[in-house]
């Protein structure tokens, strides 16, 4: 049996990583993340194939020519990250419902892809000042930084409508929750099968 596709995008500061993490802890749901393809070094103990692929810029281009990519962007000069077709159809073929965790641009692309196959889901800050606020409490970035991550955010808003389902992220556990709902149901899974625990 074949697995479901899980998309999730949103603007920086929403949530999205907290909540595709806790997603990640229910083992009902059999989910694993796609393993991107990236033309930077590895860091630390990453390895080839478990954290990323690991290209060179030159074969990464090579790949994008032969539209073996689902998406991809080139964040940087010669820094590209993106997604293969075929590591996604094997995670498929094993079983897998794969999570991607990607900008709206890529969302829609591998919406796009695959149809009713996937579900997009866009994580949205209840409000740009809420996210201004959040982005603050956070002390990561300068004054300069925030404003960019906000005129960011104002413009990926804009792709809310493009995505299947919007859980706004106003209240984290609530967020959680219905998040979890839409997963489930997309997956034809018994709500009571929920696993409080995480274990």
């Amino acid at each position: 049996m074949e697995g479901g596709l899980f998309i999730f995008s949103a603007p920086s500061g929403s949530g999205k990583s907290t909540i595709v993490q806790w997603l990640m802890t229910h083992p009902e749901l059999h989910l694993a993340f796609s393993i991107s393809a990236t033309s930077r070094p590895p860091r630390g103990t990453e390895q080839d194939g478990v954290e990323y692929f690991f290209l060179s810029p030159d074969e990464f281009r090579q790949k994008i020519e032969n539209g073996e990519f689902l998406e991809y962007e080139e964040v940087y000069p010669d820094r590209f990250y993106g997604t293969l077709k075929a590591q996604v159809e094997r995670q498929l073929a094993a079983g897998q419902n794969i999570v991607f965790d990607v900008d709206v641009k890529g969302g829609c692309r591998i919406k796009e892809f695959y149809g009713p196959r996937a579900l997009s889901i866009f994580i949205q800050p209840p409000s740009v000042d809420e996210l201004r606020r959040r982005l603050t409490k956070r002390g990561t970035d300068s004054p300069e930084q925030i404003e960019q991550r906000l005129s960011k955010a104002e413009y990926e808003l804009t792709f809310a409508p493009y995505f299947d389902q919007v859980v706004v992220n106003d209240d984290l556990s609530l967020a959680e929750a219905e998040t979890l709902h839409l997963v489930k149901e997309f997956l034809g899974l018994p709500e009571d099968s929920q696993d409080e625990q995480g274990e």
